[in-house]
């Protein structure tokens, strides 16, 4: 016999209780019901500190002097 959970359908997000929407109205409501909800947008990690070590190690970055120009262009 198969769990309770399994034979359940899930429960609605949200039910009209007043009025006939069309299929659009439901669909730009769910729209924005699922964009208020939502998690917030992970932030990216900001570059360590062993990037910054790495790129000057590398010489990526222009350093000033005779023919800067030409290392600029990458």
């Amino acid at each position: 016999m198969a769990p309770l959970e399994e034979t359940l359908p899930p429960a609605p997000l949200f039910s009209v209780v007043k009025g006939q929407p069309n299929a659009e109205e439901l669909a730009a409501l769910t729209a924005v019901v699922l964009s208020l909800g939502g998690p917030a947008p992970a932030q990216p990690a900001a570059p360590s500190v062993r990037h910054w070590v790495r790129r000057q190690q590398l010489r990526l970055a222009p350093s000033p002097g005779p023919g800067a120009w030409k290392r600029s262009h990458g």
